[in-house]
């Protein structure tokens, strides 16, 4: 693949030192790693150096592995989407979007020192009835994740579904017939008028006091799907890899 678009990997000078782990390595050992369910690269590289020499003669130490795979972040986006394109999900006309909490801290002292303070709100989970302080997580899939987005906990839903629909406007015009299917939350008169306007059908089950919705008896299993998909993006290590 970096064969036939040398575009994609980062730009270095015709003159000096060549790095000894080459970019289809780094970003082939980043993907196995992701695969094989590896959250820990100190762990992964013992593993790699124990069964992968036949495949990469040379393995560095996990600061410059992780100092690589921060610079090497657009590249192995662009890897990720090229490999995504390649499924069958990727074409699928038939989408779900769901949200849940990333809680980054509970005491008191955490949210002052935390890093993430300014960015990470207090916010409420209905679905949990609980508050926390951290961040909400949307994921529009279907399997594949299709747009991953991290927001502040008293974010609107459907004001970040729109963002993300009008993120991938291109990706939208290729698919006129989009269907996406989301739960009670994403409801509203002016939201699901904007909706056709990028090309999506929007499917949800009906609020209370309101008449019963076409295709209410799928809705139930699709939630449980977007929960385990929710589950898995937030493993330790999982949102920090590209």
């Amino acid at each position: 693949m970096l064969k036939e678009h040398p575009d994609l990997a980062p730009w270095r000078p015709p003159v000096g030192i060549t790095p000894r782990l080459s970019d289809a390595e780094l970003v082939t050992l980043a993907t196995m790693q992701a695969i094989l369910g590896y959250t820990s690269e100190a762990t992964w590289l013992r593993h790699a150096r124990a069964h992968l020499r036949h495949l990469c003669p040379y393995l560095p130490q996990q600061p410059g592995y992780n100092k690589r795979l921060r610079k090497a972040a657009g590249l192995m986006r662009s890897v990720n989407r090229i490999l995504a394109t390649t499924t069958s999900v990727w074409s699928d006309d038939v989408w779900v979007v769901g949200s849940t909490p990333v809680e980054c801290g509970r005491s008191r002292e955490t949210v002052k020192r935390s890093e993430l303070a300014g960015w990470a709100e207090y916010g409420y989970c209905a679905s949990r009835s609980r508050f926390f302080w951290g961040l909400r997580l949307v994921c529009t899939l279907q399997g594949l994740p299709i747009a991953l987005p991290l927001t502040g906990a008293k974010a609107d839903e459907r004001e970040t579904l729109l963002d993300l629909l009008a993120a991938k406007c291109e990706l939208l015009r290729e698919r006129p017939r989009q269907t996406l299917i989301g739960d009670k939350n994403y409801f509203g008169r002016g939201f699901e008028r904007e909706l056709p306007e990028h090309g999506v059908q929007s499917l949800r089950p009906a609020r209370k006091g309101e008449r019963e919705r076409p295709g209410a008896a799928l809705f139930k299993p699709l939630r449980q799907v977007i929960e385990s998909i929710n589950e898995t993006f937030k493993r330790p290590g999982t949102l920090a890899n590209p």
